[in-house]
């Protein structure tokens, strides 16, 4: 059981500093999370998806500590890392896409930015991301709809549409 959760590790230290857009809190909330996981690993069914379980309780963390912060300043935008080693135009190009959307992806809501890198990124179902995130299928459908047009508004430099409701 321990090789399963570490072989998790990779994917919910991405999904943490996505989320957090810093490292060092990253690595804090994924201890966190997998603290919490091996505490409560007794109360667990071996017929469920451990990975969408780790993330669960990694969501559970994320929204705690958020309630918790709330009167601290917005978080800094996600790290931007490239390889240096390859220089030249077209490493310029992609290095210059790669930090366009991720300050776009940082522009995203939380609940919008949460269900677009469960399902693109981390590649968990609709149904695995609604349990995770404890909405219905028709809520992570929706958000993820929202976000992949807005991140597409704001890579591509597009005024979002407001809609008015009367």
């Amino acid at each position: 059981m321990l090789s399963r959760i570490e072989a998790c590790l990779p994917s919910l230290r991405r999904y943490a500093i996505a989320l957090l857009r810093n490292r060092d809190d990253a690595d804090d909330l994924v201890h966190d999370c997998v603290v919490r996981a091996l505490d409560k690993l007794h109360t667990r069914r071996d017929e469920a998806d451990l990975r969408a379980w780790l993330f669960t309780i990694m969501h559970n963390v994320f929204v705690s500590q958020l309630r918790r912060k709330r009167a601290r300043p917005s978080p800094e935008p996600l790290e931007e890392r490239h390889e240096e080693a390859h220089v030249g135009g077209p490493a310029q190009d992609a290095r210059l896409q790669w930090r366009d959307l991720m300050r776009a992806l940082a522009q995203l809501s939380d609940e919008q930015r949460s269900v677009l890198l469960l399902v693109s990124v981390e590649d968990l179902s609709y149904a695995q991301a609604a349990a995770v995130l404890d909405v219905p299928i028709g809520t992570v459908m929706s958000r993820l709809s929202r976000a992949r047009e807005r991140l597409r508004q704001l890579t591509e430099g597009e005024r979002p549409v407001l809609r008015r409701v009367t």
